[in-house]
């Protein structure tokens, strides 16, 4: 077992299709999890102030964590661990030892004062609370958030043990912490919230969050790479992470800020709109962890020692190839997505104390996520590369004034919302919820794929500038891909209404299977299309599927060269 989880994994499609496989046991984890909390609280104030309890810790995580993030440290390990003589590894774990030191020390400061100050912070979050009319519902949030705080500790942890295993390409090993991370929540869920309500979901959470690196400890102790507190710290070393960090943390922060903006302007409509919005955005992170994350997180390693080597050539090159495949993957599914969107919602969160109403917003807003699908998981590719290439501003630059797009667009949707009747009752029929009340949720998912899609493009424009490349087959991916996303999502469309002939639609199960059966059909329709415009990506994954993948040296230059 040991040997099968430490096993060594190159090639980025092998290191992607097994993150992106990890991703999915992950995922499904993470939706029985949001089942089970959808179910026992519907939503309601009481899942409004589970998710909003995450904001502060989440962006303390953002901040200081990201002194010890697997992007800013990946760089220095790889060139650490280049050379596999004695010396060298004694200055892996000094540097190892290093971070470890400077990172713990601030975060025991930061956390500590976030302890103190939480009640000023979670007003700032949700501030509907402190109104003076929800006494005890304002103590359990500022309770929640300070549980919450020994989080992003222990992810930070996992972060820097995750450098390690990462340059070492044990990609499995890495991949199974969000497994024992969910897990751990579910528990928490079914065991803990009887007696402790949110209280235990939370320290299931906590638990969650030392699992996730605790699985890597075995792993790290061989190597004898286990970080410990020095008090020689090597300044020099922390100093050169930290300017490379900072740009990252800031670009980090920026998001967690974009949700702390969010969720206060969902705790100013109707209740249940946080927890809406949080479900629906949970729910479109399944394929972007399957798609986006997985092959950022495959490609980087592979792409921060082509640069450090000096193959720029090769780096735009694999850069290229993850942009095709996760057009190729993202986009039709953002299709299924948007059709297949009540089928989706009612399946997984329809049951319970999570009513129809809740059902329509929240399909409605996982629609308006699905529409930035693709634009999420390049950005995220687009910004490891420039983190593997040690460039770090240009993205952050980037980021900072679509954070500030980001933030600004949903507040300018709810004025014009209010005070321009028409524009809210388009997006109503639009999305077929003309009669459900806190429809006005929907403009947040907007405002945010909007601000997501701006951001892509003018990521993809400037590195394309910036490293000489042409990413040409990219944009024939687009079109070969949006060409099969229509035709599926047409048939899929069609398929959805003759099923309904048949099926009892009353049922879970009746709607499971109609949004299953239409969903099959609509991707034989979109491959049969690929297939015949002859799509290059096609016949890579067709000729890949054959092969003992995890014995491949270096899939993807060979999928290059046959095509070539």
């Amino acid at each position: 077992m040991r040997l099968i989880i430490e096993r060594e994994i190159s090639g980025v499609h092998n290191a992607a299709y097994l993150l992106g496989f990890c991703a999915f046991l992950s995922q499904l984890l993470a939706l029985v999890r949001d089942k089970l909390l959808a179910h026992h609280y519907g939503a309601g104030i009481t899942l409004d102030i589970y998710y909003s309890a995450f904001r502060i810790p989440d962006f303390i995580f953002a901040t200081v964590a990201s002194l010890v993030s697997i992007s800013v440290l990946i760089p220095f390990l790889a060139k650490l661990f280049e050379k596999e003589d004695e010396g060298q590894k004694g200055k892996a774990k000094a540097f190892i030892n290093t971070v470890f030191s400077g990172y713990m020390m601030l975060m025991v400061v930061v956390s500590a004062v976030a302890f103190i100050l939480m009640p000023y912070l979670s007003k700032l979050v949700m501030p509907t609370l402190f109104d003076g009319n929800h006494q005890a519902l304002s103590n359990e949030l500022i309770t929640l958030s300070r549980i919450l705080l020994l989080q992003p500790i222990a992810l930070g942890l996992s972060s820097l043990l995750g450098s390690i295993t990462q340059v070492t390409r044990r990609f499995f090993l890495y991949a199974l912490s969000p497994l024992f991370y969910n897990a751990s929540i579910i528990a928490g869920i079914l065991f803990l919230a009887p007696s402790w309500g949110l209280r235990g979901i939370m320290w299931g959470v906590v638990g969650g969050s030392i699992l996730h690196f605790a699985i890597q400890i075995p792993y790290i102790a061989r190597l004898k790479l286990i970080p410990v507190f020095s008090f020689k710290e090597r300044w020099k070393d922390l100093w050169e992470v930290m300017k490379l960090s900072l740009p990252r943390t800031l670009a980090l922060s920026l998001f967690s800020v974009e949700l702390i903006f969010i969720t206060f302007y969902a705790s100013t409509m109707q209740e249940g709109s946080i927890a809406i919005f949080n479900l629906a955005l949970n729910l479109q992170s399944v394929p972007f962890a399957i798609i986006g994350v997985s092959y950022s997180l495959a490609a980087f390693p592979t792409l921060s020692r082509l640069f450090s080597n000096g193959e720029k050539a090769k780096f735009v090159e694999h850069v290229e190839v993850a942009v095709r495949h996760i057009i190729f993957w993202a986009l039709p599914i953002a299709g299924l997505f948007i059709v297949l969107r009540a089928q989706i919602v009612r399946t997984i969160f329809g049951s319970g104390s999570f009513n129809w109403d809740d059902t329509r917003l929240t399909a409605a807003c996982l629609s308006l996520f699905a529409v930035s699908l693709v634009a999420q998981s390049l950005e995220l590719l687009f910004v490891r590369a420039y983190y593997a290439s040690g460039n770090t501003r240009k993205p952050l630059t980037i980021n900072i004034i679509f954070s500030v797009i980001t933030i600004i667009l949903p507040y300018l949707l709810i004025v014009l919302w209010r005070n321009v009747p028409m524009f809210g009752y388009f997006i109503e029929t639009l999305f077929k919820v003309e009669d459900v009340p806190g429809a006005m949720v929907l403009v947040l998912p907007l405002g945010f794929s909007l601000g997501t899609i701006g951001n892509m493009l003018v990521l993809w424009f400037v590195f394309m500038r910036d490293f000489k490349g042409s990413l040409d087959r990219a944009v024939v991916t687009f079109f070969h891909a949006l060409s099969a996303s229509v035709i599926t999502g047409f048939v899929t469309y069609l398929s959805l209404g003759a099923l309904t002939r048949f099926l009892d639609l009353t049922t879970g199960f009746g709607i499971f299977f109609q949004g299953f059966v239409a969903g099959v059909m609509g991707i034989l329709a979109g491959v049969g299309i690929l297939a015949l415009m002859k799509n290059p990506e096609l016949k890579e994954i067709l000729a890949i599927i054959p092969r003992k993948i995890f014995k491949e040296k270096d899939v993807v230059l060979d999928a290059v060269a046959e095509i070539d």
